[in-house]
């Protein structure tokens, strides 16, 4: 892969899915021989927990600090053997609100993380359940946009705003920049989509000028079971319908990863 992908997985409706599905694709692509680098970038700090990193505000360096200046990127990234490497959050990302201000605040996150783009395939960005600052941040430092979303009215509903909010970013910030796919999670078997319901999915990702990604990720009690051992799912269980289902996933993020090149 010549050209660094750098991708944000966002949604603003909490309990999608958001922050399993950015461990579980970093998690997948260094599977696959990808160097991969996971930025936290959402004030809970799930992924920052899952990866039992403890980011307790002034005694590690977070994004936080990068975005301010007030630590170097190289000395806040968290390297693990035979894992992605992390970027840390903290709860104080939710004053940066706040504190960017000023021509250019939208941009602090693309500034930060340019010298040490050339050292991944990949950069995958964990963002923030609310459509501020952070997340304008991530999407103009991204290629590509990922939207995890259930198979809900109300879920696809929200995707409404999020669009407002990735179209004002193309318009002003980041005019490449594209949404690669709606990944449909918490899909449970049992429960067939009626025809109004699959409609409408078919119709806000044309919508939003994409798809939908051929693989739903089912619902499995080893998706928390995994966070509560602070494993990724493919190391905690392999052989579960989560696990297989996320690989699925992985596989189609690199084509289409590819066909965008």
């Amino acid at each position: 892969m010549n050209k660094i992908k750098t991708i944000s997985v966002i949604n603003q409706k909490g309990g999608i899915g958001k922050s399993t599905t950015s461990q579980a694709l970093a998690a997948g692509l260094n599977l696959n021989n990808y160097k991969v680098l996971l930025i936290d970038l959402d004030p809970q700090a799930n992924t920052t927990y899952t990866r039992g990193i403890i980011s307790t505000t002034g005694t590690t360096s977070t994004m936080y600090d990068v975005i301010l200046n007030k630590s170097k990127i190289e000395d806040t990234i968290k390297t693990f053997e035979n894992e992605s490497d992390v970027i840390p959050a903290g709860d104080n990302l939710t004053n940066l609100d706040i504190e960017l201000n000023g021509v250019g605040k939208e941009y602090k996150l693309k500034e930060s993380i340019k010298d040490i783009k050339d050292n991944y395939d990949y950069i995958i960005i964990d963002t923030p359940p609310s459509l501020g600052i952070l997340t304008v941040n991530a999407l103009t430092a991204s290629d590509d946009v990922i939207i995890p979303a259930t198979a809900d009215a109300y879920s696809l509903q929200g995707i409404g705003q999020l669009y407002n909010t990735i179209t004002a970013v193309k318009e002003y910030c980041n005019p490449k920049l594209k949404i690669q796919g709606i990944l449909l999670t918490r899909h449970n078997e049992r429960t067939i989509l009626n025809r109004d319901m699959g409609e409408m999915i078919e119709d806000t990702a044309k919508q939003l000028d994409t798809s939908i990604y051929d693989t739903f990720i089912r619902e499995g009690v080893a998706v928390r079971e995994a966070q509560v051992k602070q494993m990724d799912i493919f190391n905690y269980a392999k052989k579960s319908n989560p696990a297989i289902d996320y690989m699925n996933f992985v596989y189609e993020v690199i084509e289409r990863s590819k066909m965008n090149e």
